[in-house]
């Protein structure tokens, strides 16, 4: 285990600081059980066939066991179209006669022995685990058929795999107590899997790798807290999407607060698992984010120890009592925080933005960075060419100015001599630290 553990290390620290590299050995404990459960959507697997089983070998072969789960609803799709059998849905579940069951068997197992095989070809030892994990009953067999309702979850054969050193890969079926195989919806086969499993991190893997906004950009996080009623009443969340944000609400309501969930897509499995940016949609529960109109004595002693921390600096004497304060935003923990005053035109100008190291891994930097655009739509700020959150600043900026050390960004401003008189302003603020050497 060490020496995996010392592969591992390297591995990390080439996809982040070695701070991350260090957080993620330790959030991942010696239960390998409980390593991560991998929900593949049957496009990816239909699709991707070969960088998925590429990215899966690369968790075995550091030592790192995910329990994969996969579904075959694109497949099933085309294989009934052919068998000239129409495709039944209530309640957003598909009707499973005798006859669809006949075409979906061969289907879902080809799916599963396609992935083992193609990990098999990566040198990974794989087993299919077709059966024996979801136990059922029918959910309503006038209307749906043989669709099941998950009674319980075995683990005694996923167990029994990774013990051994192998990757067990999961698929939806079910059995009745008496043996009929049942078809179960993959969101829900994950979910109960899941909730039995409680593993450190759930990954759904999809094309898009991630939920897309307006623009279709990623939504880079989502806490259901502070987010999910604003998305739901937005004329672009619908049809997919938002019953993938019910379902995951629902998955993590039978969750401790601190899980998540991150949809990202196959190429980026890596970093989403091992960095605290990652690379796709993280989900949870969330922290609320509060907004305070200027600085207690409570909160600047908070915020200061949050600023030293991050920054790893000193903050100047008197730093909080020139600050002309348009807002503070911060989660409960105090994890994160930005430090917003008044700038130019009446546009808000970000002065500082921390975060804990947990914190980004719990995903709260992202949100509390959510609520300060929708707080802020107009805003700029500035930061350290060397700093190694400046180019995550590039992909939240709409516009960007690098003179010196220094770079300085904006958003929502659309009017060019507004951004230059925002760019003047940013690099000629004064600096907040002490000197280093000081």
């Amino acid at each position: 285990m060490a020496e995996i553990r010392s592969v591992v290390n390297q591995v990390l620290s080439q996809l982040g600081t070695s701070r991350e590299a260090r957080y993620y050995l330790k959030q991942y404990s010696e239960d390998d059980l409980q390593f991560a459960v991998i929900k593949i959507g049957g496009a990816v697997l239909e699709e991707q066939l070969g960088p998925l089983a590429q990215a899966l070998a690369f968790l075995a072969n550091l030592g790192l066991m995910p329990i994969i789960l996969h579904g075959a609803g694109p497949q099933l799709d085309v294989a009934l179209q052919e068998a000239r059998i129409e495709t039944v849905k209530r309640r957003g579940l598909r009707v499973t006669t005798p006859d669809v069951m006949e075409v979906a068997r061969p289907v879902v197992y080809r799916a599963n022995r396609r992935l083992v095989s193609a990990l098999e070809d990566q040198g990974v030892r794989a087993q299919g685990i077709q059966h024996g994990v979801f136990v059922c009953d029918y959910l309503d067999r006038e209307e749906l058929g043989l669709v099941g309702e998950i009674q319980r979850v075995d683990l005694e054969g996923v167990r029994h795999a990774v013990n051994r050193g192998v990757l067990p890969v999961v698929a939806c079926l079910g059995e009745s107590l008496t043996g009929q195989v049942m078809n179960i919806n993959a969101d829900i086969a994950a979910r109960e899997l899941i909730w039995e499993v409680k593993p450190h991190k759930i990954i759904f893997l999809t094309g898009t790798g991630g939920l897309l906004d307006e623009n279709g950009r990623i939504i880079s996080a989502i806490s259901l807290r502070t987010d999910y009623d604003w998305l739901v009443a937005q004329d672009w969340v619908h049809s997919g999407m938002l019953l993938k944000l019910e379902q995951i609400s629902q998955l993590l309501s039978g969750l401790p607060e601190s899980a998540s969930v991150s949809i990202t897509s196959v190429g980026s499995l890596a970093r989403e698992l091992f960095t605290h940016r990652g690379a796709g949609t993280l989900i949870r529960t969330g922290e609320e984010i509060l907004e305070h109109g200027a600085f207690s004595p409570e909160l600047e002693k908070k915020a200061t120890q949050l600023l030293e921390q991050s920054f790893g600096r000193r903050l100047k004497a008197g730093y909080f009592e020139e600050l002309d304060i348009e807002c503070i935003l911060g989660s409960e923990s105090n994890g994160a925080m930005a430090i917003v005053l008044k700038g130019v035109d009446g546009v808000p100008y970000l002065d500082k933005f921390a975060v804990t190291p947990e914190a980004q891994g719990a995903g709260l930097g992202a949100a509390v960075w959510q609520a300060l655009v929708h707080r802020c739509p107009e805003l700029y700020w500035r930061s350290r060419t060397g700093n190694p959150v400046t180019s995550w600043y590039f992909e939240q900026a709409e516009s960007s100015f690098t003179e010196g050390n220094w770079v300085a960004f904006s958003t929502g401003i659309t009017e060019f001599d507004q951004i230059r008189r925002c760019k003047e302003d940013c690099l000629s603020r004064a600096e907040s630290w002490e000197p280093e050497n000081a």
